[in-house]
């Protein structure tokens, strides 16, 4: 893996990260948490939802940008320092999700890149979009 420095950065630039979503995911993200709203883990009460059946955490997709961040753009060495969400559609178990960040802005003089970020499922229905920022390496991390 590389870290890229706000010096190698380019507006436009982009990255991804997939995953599929397994019910293990969301009973592990439910137990680190403590998140056990029974949307996400009580399939007879999801039913009774606008869902009808058990959802994935919002911010479990929020993870997957985390990884994209950190281990491919701008990768190792950047630190996040902030993010806004909007989740526009849920996540279901069995969805695999790709989460994309896209530099959008640079900000040399404060060594911050601003990140478009969004997650799109199997079908490309757009399921969580935000903007990050992030401090890029000070140098070249190769790990």
């Amino acid at each position: 893996m590389q870290g890229y420095t706000i010096n190698q950065l380019q507006v436009g630039q982009q990255a991804s990260f997939s995953k599929t979503i397994s019910e293990s995911d969301v009973y592990m993200f439910a137990g680190v948490t403590g998140d056990v709203n029974p949307a996400h883990v009580n399939e007879a009460y999801a039913q009774t939802t606008a869902f009808k059946t058990r959802i994935a955490h919002g911010i479990l997709s929020a993870g997957l940008i985390s990884a994209v961040l950190g281990t491919r753009l701008p990768g190792p060495g950047a630190i996040y320092a902030s993010q806004t969400l909007k989740f526009t559609a849920p996540v279901r178990i069995g969805d695999t999700i790709t989460a994309t960040a896209t530099v959008k802005e640079i900000i040399p003089e404060r060594n911050r890149v601003v990140m478009e970020t969004v997650c799109r499922n199997q079908e490309n229905v757009v399921v969580t979009t935000g903007e990050a920022v992030l401090l890029p390496p000070k140098e070249s991390v190769d790990k």
